[in-house]
């Protein structure tokens, strides 16, 4: 899979898209990886494989790494979900073409635009745009989605002269929160779009245009030192108020709860990390040991010296790893088939969320609050 990665990639689009500036400045920075990413990239390349062993055999080549059980199922709903697209056009007589980890150029729109479409599916007037998200900790929908158009725009320009398009169909699959989200448009509506994208781009690859704070800042390089980030999120809570909080404040307090808690753990954790690594002195702070838990480092042995002591009754009975550990040793469905007779699920308890959200709003009466 590519490793290399253009300054104004489809994958940060909706961020550079609402801040122009952030790209240049984190073009300067330095990636950090991360187990997300990590997953992410071997459930890709294992999506790869499968579906160039189905529709392009003797073009693949295995990873290397194993997959879990979690990870396989993933994978294999992936590869399932794409297969149906195929197969549906294939059934209607369309002679479909797909292409996987196909390098789609944007740069008409954008300079220096390219990024990877995980797979392509072309046929008689449709284009169909597949990208797998292996996360889990953000739903992502397709609609509206400037990652999937600026792909939709590259794939568009690569095929224009083979195919005459009429549609671009676009989808996220996301097979650890069962999400297949799908967005359709036109070729006249994407190309729209396309141009109102070119004047953002233009901004951006100058470092031009303002810095602007919001929901995109969630993966950005500059959220720790960004001074418009810091404002936008705690403006809410230290910012001048009335005596009493109007609804609406702590309406935009709740609604900021998680970015500002997730905000405070990162700029705690860049602090730390340059008082450690670099010895920076932070005015008012100083670095300490922080809490240590004791531990045995010979179980052998503290287990010989107990029982030669008399002390025998020293072993706890054995523990069942977490629902969570457990799917992911099985895979979530076969785990739900074994498990079938023996997990329960309680009501929720309520929790106040973005009016956005796609669960049904909570009714009184269905909570059970033995689970508070």
């Amino acid at each position: 899979m590519p490793a290399k990665h253009a300054i104004l990639s489809a994958s940060s689009s909706a961020r550079w898209m609402a801040c122009p500036p952030s790209a240049r400045a984190e073009s300067k920075m330095e990636d950090k990886p991360s187990i997300f990413a990590a997953e992410g990239t071997l459930a890709h390349a294992w999506g790869e494989y499968f579906l160039r062993q189905k529709y392009l055999p003797g073009t693949g080549v295995e990873p290397e790494e194993e997959m879990d059980g979690e990870m396989s199922e993933a994978v294999r709903f992936y590869v399932d979900a794409v297969s149906e697209v195929f197969e549906a056009e294939k059934a209607k007589g369309n002679h479909p073409f797909i292409s996987v980890e196909q390098r789609l150029d944007f740069s008409p729109w954008v300079p220096k635009g390219f990024g990877t479409g995980d797979a392509v599916i072309v046929s008689d007037g449709t284009i169909e745009i597949m990208d797998l998200k292996y996360g889990k900790g953000v739903l992502v929908l397709a609609k509206d989605n400037p990652q999937l158009r600026l792909y939709a725009l590259g794939a568009w320009w690569t095929f224009k002269d083979i195919f005459p398009f009429k549609n671009v169909r676009m989808a996220i699959v996301q097979p650890r929160l069962n999400n297949l989200d799908k967005d359709t448009l036109t070729v006249p509506e994407l190309r729209s779009w396309g141009y109102m994208v070119k004047e953002k781009a233009a901004l951006a690859w100058n470092g031009d245009g303002h810095r602007k704070a919001g929901p995109h800042c969630r993966f950005c390089k500059c959220r720790d030192t960004c001074g418009v980030l810091s404002r936008y999120l705690l403006d809410p809570v230290t910012g001048k108020a009335a005596e009493t909080l109007t609804d609406d404040q702590i309406a935009e307090i709740i609604l900021k709860a998680g970015d500002i808690k997730k905000y405070l753990t990162d700029i705690s954790d860049y602090a730390l990390a340059k008082a450690v690594d670099n010895g920076k002195a932070w005015p008012g702070l100083k670095v300490v040991e922080g809490r240590s838990v004791r531990k045995i480092s010979d179980e052998g042995k503290a287990a010989d010296v107990l029982k030669l002591n008399g002390y025998n009754d020293i072993y706890k009975p054995q523990t069942l790893k977490t629902i969570t550990e457990l799917e992911k040793l099985c895979g979530k469905k076969r785990f739900g088939d074994l498990m079938k007779d023996v997990i329960i699920k309680p009501k929720g308890k309520p929790t106040l969320v973005p009016a956005s959200d796609r669960r049904p709003e909570f009714v009184s009466d269905d909570f059970d609050d033995s689970v508070l």
